[in-house]
């Protein structure tokens, strides 16, 4: 019975693309929810977004936050997104590509933001985590960190934090760590 459903789909196939054409790649869930939420997104002036592999690949896809306030005025830092074929239901991968002293950032690029863990519900969309990201510039949170070393400066002599802040993104060492330039 199974074997007569799969031969009755392929004649619908071929008989549908027997006009010449290649056939169509039928889109997932997740990549028509994306496709909206990307439609829909509203951006505050300092996010933008990016799709390096083409807009072919809406799955994968860079945005670049230049923070226009707080200790990371000034700074450009770029955050891969990498989109599951069940999202909404499973919440995207976000890294940072840029090295950056930050309480919830490890030098690794992991993002520590609750609505990419636990917090996580398919209500929520691609425009709220880029708020959430741009949150984390304007506002770092010595509480529930990544990056303990950076918590535990910024907890305890916040100018200290904001010249080891200046420094990495000026390009220098932190401690051991080097950081590249990203003003």
């Amino acid at each position: 019975m199974i074997k007569l459903f799969k031969v009755k789909e392929k004649q619908r196939e071929l008989a549908e693309n027997s006009n010449g054409k290649p056939p169509v790649k039928k889109q997932s869930a997740g990549e028509l929810r994306l496709h909206r939420d990307i439609s829909e997104l509203n951006l505050p002036k300092t996010c933008s977004i990016s799709f390096p592999n083409g807009k072919d690949d809406l799955m994968n896809f860079e945005v670049t936050i230049r923070p226009d306030e707080g200790y990371y005025n000034g700074g450009i830092f770029v955050f891969t997104f990498q989109i599951s074929p069940i999202y909404p239901h499973e919440a995207p991968k976000v890294k940072c590509k840029t090295k950056v002293y930050h309480p919830n950032i490890d030098l690794e690029g992991n993002v520590c933001l609750n609505i990419l863990r636990e917090d996580w519900k398919p209500v929520l969309n691609i425009n709220t985590i880029i708020y959430g990201l741009y949150h984390l510039f304007t506002e770092p949170n010595h509480e529930d960190p990544l990056n303990p070393d950076a918590a535990g400066v910024l907890r305890d002599n916040p100018k200290l934090f904001e010249s080891n802040v200046r420094r990495a993104m000026a390009g220098g060492y932190v401690g051991q760590t080097f950081f590249t330039r990203c003003i």
